[in-house]
């Protein structure tokens, strides 16, 4: 397939730049894969289009305050970083802004939130694809680094500086309420419209939850820029499933003859990474399943997700799992009534 159909037009005006009032005042587009139906709603109202004994897989995936700045002296101006991994060394891999000027073995100055210096690094190396390895002069870990120095890590379209009060709503509002396993250098986004109140509601009405988690890597935002799908390289994410995660998938499955709703692609990943059949097995590593069109879906029989960006491989996953028609269809329809779009906007249920 060609990359360029999964191409459309975004006036830039409706990619949110902040998060709903509140998380499920967004509004929810749905879509009817047998029909192409469309139906406007608000995600308040998810519970009127699921059915009793309908699981939802969700990513439990904490994001790290991974985006950080740095001085190449004491008083220099800021660079921006990006933590992606800590070795069993304590070296870092992170992306850096600027780091063109800075040669191996030269040193940075990792800057606090309220920009003061907290420690040193040195640059050990450049490696492939921009990414950089730090030597953190610090003997804490980077959790415990990251709690000083780390802004939330929101994707270059969301645009943000170092400014304290932001950051304090964007700490809140870019993880999901139910976010416990720190990992992530990216939110599952499809996540952020639940709030307690409707999770309560939907367990009340006989809906069931599993977890799975992934960490969401950088690769998240990376394009597809070759020109046929089959070209593109597919990022490596960390992910796990538990044997009691897995059983409650397949006991809806089997006993309660209910859906398996995947909030994400994320979710849809794992699910479709670890399925046998029409089971899932627990399972933990590394996935790069990447899903286009034409892909056979074992597990997942409803998806909830945002809008994405185009040439991506979140959209060549809803496309595949909605049908391209359908999905361009649906998206030019959100255009047109200004649904917000990407990481703070709407959200989109596929039945």
């Amino acid at each position: 397939m060609k990359t360029e159909h999964l191409d459309y037009r975004l006036p830039p005006r409706l990619i949110a730049q902040k998060p709903a009032r509140t998380r499920s005042s967004s509004r929810l587009l749905v879509l009817h894969r047998k029909n192409a139906r469309l139906i406007d709603s608000r995600f308040s109202s998810i519970g009127e289009f699921l059915m009793p004994g309908d699981c939802l897989v969700l990513n439990d995936t904490k994001v790290l305050p991974a985006r950080f700045f740095a001085g190449r002296s004491e008083a220099a101006g800021l660079l921006e970083g990006l933590f992606l991994a800590e070795d069993v060394a304590g070296e870092w891999d992170v992306m850096l802004k600027g780091s063109r000027k800075i040669k191996p073995g030269g040193r940075l100055y990792l800057r606090d939130k309220q920009k003061q210096n907290f420690c040193t690094a040195t640059l050990l190396e450049k490696k492939a694809d921009g990414i950089c390895r730090l030597k953190i002069d610090s003997q804490a870990d980077c959790e415990t680094i990251l709690s000083r120095i780390g802004f939330p890590p929101l994707p270059p379209y969301i645009k943000r500086d170092d400014d304290l009060q932001t950051a304090k709503m964007d700490d809140r509002r870019y993880q999901t309420i139910y976010a416990r396993r720190i990992g992530a250098v990216a939110a599952p986004t499809a996540g952020l419209h639940f709030t307690n109140k409707l999770l309560k509601q939907l367990k009340e009405a006989s809906i069931c939850f599993a977890y799975i988690t992934l960490h969401v890597g950088v690769g998240t935002f990376k394009p597809i820029t070759v020109e046929n799908l089959r070209d593109h390289r597919m990022h490596q994410e960390q992910f796990e499933i538990t044997e009691e995660n897995a059983r409650i998938i397949n006991e809806t499955r089997r006993r309660r003859g209910g859906r398996i709703i995947a909030v994400g692609t994320t979710a849809t990943r794992v699910l479709e990474t670890v399925a046998a059949g029409s089971v899932v097995a627990p399972a933990r590593g590394e996935t790069g399943l990447f899903i286009t069109p034409g892909y056979k879906f074992k597990i997942v029989d409803a998806l909830i997700t945002n809008f994405h960006l185009p040439k991506s491989t979140l959209l060549a996953l809803v496309a595949a799992f909605a049908g391209l028609e359908n999905i361009l269809a649906a998206y030019n329809h959100a255009v047109r009534q200004r649904y917000r779009f990407y990481s703070y906007g709407d959200a989109m249920l596929i039945l």
